[in-house]
């Protein structure tokens, strides 16, 4: 959530301001602006709505200088307006900062300044941080880098910022703490500033990962300089980025979640490449093998993460109790940290995060991390704040998903968890071998499964025509394929805002019974496997209420066939892969149920990619 693009150089600002900002899009935002500095002059503009809205404002002869920042907001202090979008300036003017986060203690902070006689325009937090920064470097007579880490010792909150000075066309001021941040390095002392890498991979791969409570100083004479608001030099670590220009273009599709639908085949199989060695019969994950005995002596799993990993998590639930015989708890980690948690010597802890920046993830691990627990972590971006959070982890290797509803993230996070899961039931002995060798050839094949599911594309596309004018509908399964049910549910009401509930299926007649009519669909995961029966069972229920079934069912079907009123066919797997490809025409349905009420699919409204606000 939030955008925040930064540049200094030698070339134009408002260019690569205005393409970054594009390229931020994907994360939500309702806001847009940037200032631009030239010969002295800081030229600010800014607005509601779309960064299309805010080129239209920006006027051609401010749109040189070599010094500039942007931001898109989402709103958390202040509705979204005009005066509450960034940048927000010093009460002399002087001063521009572009902040994502939250300051916890802004109202103290606020109370203080206007008693200093300082006068507010806007409702946000982010306008009273660059006033206290003002007030520090008034009272001190410090230079405005040395004000920044002082007033910053003394907020609470989360923030990522970027500072500009009127009067220092030579400098750029960056820091953050608990909100991404990365610097691009750039040729003849140029510097680029972003939330996350999409803005800078066209200009520059040599990066550096601000880390918290880390304030960096930019400057065309001087160079970078990384101090602690604690005044603890460090040394810029510079990083090569992984990321490719074209992962993050749509290549032709419609949508970027219609690529990336389609992109999972892919993402799949670099999520498994070099951990399967199906010759030898064994899965190789490093963060197993370094720390073996934590797993093979681990009394509990508890497993935290957020929306759609939050389902991912389910499913693995079921794997380690499966396959490793370990109990597991699965937490949102929203609330993990408020109900105070039991956290025993022997537990494990693992953390879920597509961007590896969810706040709420973070604070978890954070005290987990506190009452000793050993942290492993799943996210898909290297370099993010969990990978670096945690003891050690695994990547998923799923490439860039810029869709803020995610798809190929969830089904790498599965398979990953997949991996790990037969890594530990292999380690503790729970598995044999010939269970071991069947499920890995299984993972295998399952990038070649989801090819084939994709080629249901148009009989699902049918199916999102009868019931795209829907106002509610509900989802059902059971066992490995009720989280699945729950993940159909959300991407539904996600991007086309028809409410729908997962459940699982047994637990319709408790309650979720009753809304069942003529015109409700009841979409049903109806796979042949160890519940099927109950599930064909739970069918002629709905049926017997007149609700409209759509069941994905196992490719050859006869019984549920009969009865769906649609049914939607997926290739036979093992009960356990069910949910990697299961989920795929779900996400097909969503994507043109969505499209078909005219729907931003990549945008859905209020919601953003990269939550980084609790």
């Amino acid at each position: 959530m939030c955008g925040i693009v930064g540049y200094l150089g030698n070339g134009d600002a408002y260019p690569v301001l205005i393409k970054g900002l594009k390229r931020l899009e994907y994360r939500g935002y309702d806001s847009a602006g940037v200032a631009i500095l030239e010969n002295g002059d800081l030229n600010l503009f800014k607005c509601k709505g779309k960064v299309a809205d805010l080129e239209s404002i920006v006027k051609e002869d401010s749109k040189t200088g070599g010094i500039g920042i942007g931001h898109t907001r989402w709103a958390t202090h202040g509705v979204p307006n005009d005066v509450n979008a960034h940048p927000h300036l010093s009460s002399d003017g002087n001063l521009a900062l572009i902040h994502n986060g939250i300051i916890e203690n802004y109202a103290t902070l606020k109370e203080q300044l206007i008693e200093n006689g300082h006068v507010f325009k806007s409702e946000t937090d982010t306008e009273v941080l660059i006033h206290f920064i003002e007030d520090v470097r008034n009272k001190t007579g410090l230079p405005l880098f040395e004000s920044v880490r002082i007033a910053l010792s003394e907020v609470h909150g989360a923030y990522a910022i970027v500072i500009l000075d009127k009067n220092n066309p030579n400098q750029l001021i960056a820091a953050r703490k608990s909100s991404p941040l990365v610097i691009g390095v750039g040729k003849d002392d140029e510097y680029y500033i972003a939330s996350d890498a999409t803005p800078i991979i066209e200009y520059t791969k040599n990066v550096v990962y601000l880390n918290d409570e880390e304030v960096a100083l930019m400057d065309r004479k001087e160079g970078l300089k990384i101090v602690t608001i604690h005044n603890q030099s460090k040394v810029p670590y510079i990083q090569e980025l992984e990321l490719k220009l074209e992962a993050i273009e749509k290549g032709g599709y419609d949508s970027f979640m219609l690529k990336e639908i389609h992109e999972q085949p892919r993402s799949i199989r670099d999520s498994f490449r070099g951990r399967i060695n199906l010759q030898q019969g064994f899965v190789k994950m490093s963060g197993i093998e370094q720390n073996k005995d934590r797993w093979v002596n681990a009394q509990r799993i508890i497993i935290v993460a957020c929306g759609t990993s939050w389902h991912a998590g389910l499913v693995a639930e079921y794997l380690f109790e499966d396959f490793a015989r370990i109990p597991v708890e699965v937490e949102y980690a929203s609330e993990f940290r408020y109900r105070n948690p039991v956290i025993l010597p022997g537990d494990i802890v693992i953390a879920i995060s597509q961007s590896g920046e969810t706040a709420d993830t973070l604070a978890a691990i954070e005290l987990a991390k506190e009452r000793g627990a050993y942290i492993f972590g799943v996210c898909n971006v290297v370099g993010s704040s969990i990978s670096r959070a945690t003891h050690t982890g695994a990547y998923t290797h799923a490439g860039p998903e810029i869709g803020v509803a995610s798809t190929k993230a969830f089904t790498a996070q599965v398979t990953v968890l997949y991996q790990l899961a037969l890594a530990v039931a292999s380690a503790r002995d729970t598995i044999a071998q010939e269970r071991l060798n069947r499920l890995m050839a299984g993972l295998n094949s399952i990038p070649d499964l989801i090819e084939e599911v994709l080629k249901t594309n148009d009989a699902v596309e049918k199916i999102a025509a009868i019931y795209k004018d829907s106002t509610n509908a509900l989802y059902l399964g059971r066992g490995y394929t009720f989280p699945v049910a729950l993940e159909g549910a959300l991407k539904l009401k996600e991007i086309s805002y028809i409410h729908a509930e997962g459940y699982p299926a047994a637990e319709m007649k408790h309650g979720p019974i009753a809304l069942i009519d003529e015109e409700m669909p009841v979409f049903v995961i109806a796979t042949q496997g160890q519940s099927y029966e109950k599930v064909v069972s739970n069918i002629q229920e709905v049926k017997a209420r007149k609700g409209k079934i759509i069941a994905i069912v196992t490719a050859g079907d006869k019984v549920v066939k009969e009865l769906a009123d649609h049914v939607i066919e997926i290739p036979k797997t093992d009960d356990s892969l069910v949910p990697i490809v299961a989920v795929v025409p779900l996400q097909l349905l969503a994507y043109h149920i969505a499209v078909m009420r005219g729907c931003n699919v990549d945008q859905p409204r209020n919601l953003a990619k990269s939550v980084t606000v609790e």
